[in-house]
């Protein structure tokens, strides 16, 4: 029985993952373009989100600091879900739906990104830096599932939106990781053209 289960989320996984790239190419190029273009201005990533989407932005921002899979300088990412002195004195002081806006406010600024992670598309605190976001004319990637919920309405055409085709959580996350390290992989060869192993 165990076995069955195990292989049914292997197949539903890997059926979502073939079915998704198709749909998902065209917004993860542009979400590529945008993340280099900032990157080469001079400007920075920051990525927000909840639970495992948060373990997300830190992987995210690793990969960039440190390295994906060529040697190079070390690219601004910040993820805004691992300091917890600011994340519990916002979220005592304020309120939890403050956390990452009020990050946001402290260290965005104009062409810079917010990659923001709901797999919902509804999470209060991460609408809300998007909000911030805006106002401080970031630009924002979204990285959503579910119909992308309350996030996906409120993106601009200048902004771009990942929205898995998929109602369960479970595996919109493991779409998302496979996506960040897409994004990942064409930062890279934006910078540095080829491929990693040429």
């Amino acid at each position: 029985m165990i076995n069955q289960r195990i292989l049914a989320h292997f197949n539903e996984s890997a059926e979502l993952k073939a079915r998704a790239a198709e749909d998902l190419a065209g917004p993860i190029a542009s979400a590529v373009e945008l993340m280099f273009s900032a990157l080469s201005n001079g400007n920075k990533i920051l990525a927000c989100g909840n639970g495992g989407s948060a373990a997300d932005c830190q992987h995210f921002a690793a990969e960039l600091v440190g390295r994906f899979e060529r040697e190079r300088l070390p690219l601004p990412a910040l993820a805004l879900t691992t300091d917890t002195s600011i994340i519990t004195a916002i979220g005592n002081d304020y309120s939890y739906n403050e956390i990452f806006s009020k990050q946001v406010q402290a260290f965005g600024q104009a062409g810079d990104v917010l990659l923001a992670f709901s797999t919902s598309g509804n999470s209060a605190n991460v609408l809300a830096a998007i909000d911030v976001a805006l106002e401080r004319d970031m630009r924002v990637v979204a990285m959503t599932g579910k119909g992308g919920g309350a996030i996906g309405k409120k993106l601009t055409e200048a902004d771009v939106h990942i929205c898995v085709p998929h109602d369960r959580t479970a595996r919109i996350q493991e779409v998302h990781l496979l996506t960040i390290h897409c994004l990942c992989d064409g930062i890279d060869v934006a910078l540095f053209g080829g491929d990693a192993n040429d």
